[in-house]
């Protein structure tokens, strides 16, 4: 079916500063940052990067979840403008009040300094900004300060401390170039030391009600004309991508956000699938997780570290926090992209994916689901809905390691993952995924072939180095050459037989720069 042109889309509705917001004939590849600098003279929030990486953009939106308010930071830059329909939103001009604004009791002391700032209070996270003198030329701080507002809310106002290592994490994806980040870090941690100032997440948890959908059938839906649909119900999914094939589909747009901002990709009509009720969820069967593929990846990788704890380091190490708060494990999936971090994981986890359209379900293992350079076997008219992942057995020794130019917030130039079953000292199972070796993320099937009944010993872990690295032939490009990816395929091999050797405490941060030199 030929797609829309004629740019119809649904109004916007979200909560900004209490109020309900309402906009219409937004085209549906604006961006949110367009939005709000362009449309809202939000000009607070600054265009750094377009793609991601500086943090500069950095809003908050809040949606009811389970009952409850949740507050994720995110980057406005590569979020489509329809995605928060129904949400909450914060930019930085909301957080500070004036005296008239009232609050939350007496101000104390920060009367004082509010009546010579001309009656402007100041919330914690900016205040704390102030007093640490975290800011000099100022471009980035609006991005931090909506960080560190995420951070409050989710920490102090729930009565949780801000750690140091807490406060490293949630700013991973905010760049700052004058102040250095110490008292960036300083702020976040006084955060919890100046008079309380919460949101009234119960009234908005009642506005947020007001512009709940209804849900309608899918033939219904399929009448409407919409450029940017977002279905609510798989079944309506499923209809829609029947009658759009050719339609973008998006979720978090961490990916097709970069099309917009850096390519100029327009879209004649955009299916939505991070309000698909079903793909949402994260389901526990007895052998395995059954994660939807509009799941965000920091929910994704709470799942996947809640059963193998030593993925934590590792997926705090996949882009920032308001990356991982956006884009989703389907999307990371379906791109295919062959530095994607995510595949090498899921690979040699043996997990699987299960696609769907309106005639049925299919699943397959995920290494078959790439053909080729960012390619897959999904038909036009199917959508990804899940990944299934096993359950880890109690004799599985896992590790994954990350080889990239900085520690926090970058590329992979290698990414390699081995799950293995060692009994009396012989190799009983193992499996491999790797990326950045070759167009696509690839299961290193040759070596798996060769480790299978070997004694795992010195000895052998050599051949199985020598093995993997000439079982891919990488290419040279600005994040490593091909001679360094083969050498580090080697090198982790070995790190790998350490630590499955009870040597648990190798600094990867230092090892990162040893393999650089």
């Amino acid at each position: 079916m030929t797609p829309l042109t004629d740019q119809n889309t649904h109004p916007i509705r979200f909560i900004k500063r209490g109020q309900i917001v309402t906009l219409a004939n937004v085209p549906p590849a604006r961006t949110l940052l367009e939005l709000l600098r362009e449309d809202l003279c939000a000009t607070g929030t600054k265009e750094g990067c377009g793609e991601g990486d500086c943090g500069a953009c950095t809003v908050v939106l809040g949606e009811a979840v389970d009952g409850e308010l949740q507050l994720k930071a995110v980057n406005s830059c590569i979020r489509l403008a329809h995605s928060i329909d129904g949400m909450a939103l914060w930019t930085v001009e909301d957080l500070a009040t004036t005296n008239a604004d009232g609050g939350d009791g007496p101000l104390g002391e920060r009367g004082a300094v509010a009546a010579e700032r001309g009656g402007e209070v100041l919330h914690p996270a900016q205040e704390a900004m102030v007093q640490c003198h975290a800011s000099q030329c100022g471009f980035c701080t609006p991005g931090f300060v909506m960080s560190l507002f995420a951070m409050y809310e989710n920490h102090v106002c729930k009565g949780r401390a801000i750690t140091r290592e807490q406060a490293q994490q949630d700013l991973s994806g905010n760049l700052c170039r004058c102040t250095g980040y110490r008292p960036i870090l300083d702020a976040a941690q006084s955060m919890a030391a100046l008079p309380r100032q919460s949101i009234d997440a119960a009234g908005l948890l009642q506005k947020l009600e007001l512009l709940a959908p209804v849900l309608i059938p899918p033939e219904a839906d399929l009448a409407n004309k919409s450029a940017y649909r977002s279905p609510r119900t798989l079944s309506g999914l499923l209809s829609t991508r029947a009658a759009h094939p050719t339609a973008q589909i998006v979720a978090g747009t961490t990916d097709v956000g970069l099309w917009v901002t850096k390519q100029h990709m327009q879209f004649d009509h955009v299916i939505d699938v991070s309000k698909t009720r079903e793909l949402r969820c994260i389901n526990q069967h007895p052998q395995h997780i059954s994660i939807g593929a509009a799941v965000t990846l920091t929910d994704a990788f709470a799942a996947l570290v809640a059963d193998r704890p030593q993925l934590h380091d590792f997926t705090a190490r996949f882009a920032g926090l308001s990356v991982r708060n956006s884009g989703t494990l389907g999307g990371n999936v379906a791109g295919g992209s062959p530095i994607g971090d995510s595949m090498p994981l899921l690979i040699a986890l043996g997990a699987s994916v299960v696609l769907m359209n309106v005639r049925g379900t299919r699943e397959l293992a995920l290494e078959d689901f790439y053909t080729g350079y960012k390619t897959n076997v999904l038909a036009a008219d199917e959508v990804l809905a899940w990944i299934n992942v096993p359950k880890p057995t109690p004799d599985e020794f896992m590790r994954i390691y990350k080889i990239s130019k900085r520690f926090d917030d970058d590329i992979s130039a290698v990414c390699l993952a081995i799950s293995m079953q060692i009994e009396n000292g012989v190799v009983i199972k193992v499996s491999i995924g790797v990326g950045g070796v070759a167009a696509t993320p690839v299961r290193a099937i040759k070596t798996e072939a060769f480790c299978a009944r070997i004694g795992w010993s010195k000895s052998s872990v050599d051949a199985v180095s020598g093995v993997l690295q000439a079982e891919f032939n990488p290419i040279t490009d600005m994040r490593a050459s091909a001679a360094y990816r083969v050498q580090i395929l080697g090198n982790l091999i070995q790190r790998f037989w350490l630590e499955s050797q009870g040597l648990q405490n190798i600094n990867l941060q230092a090892f990162n720069m040893e393999a650089a030199l």
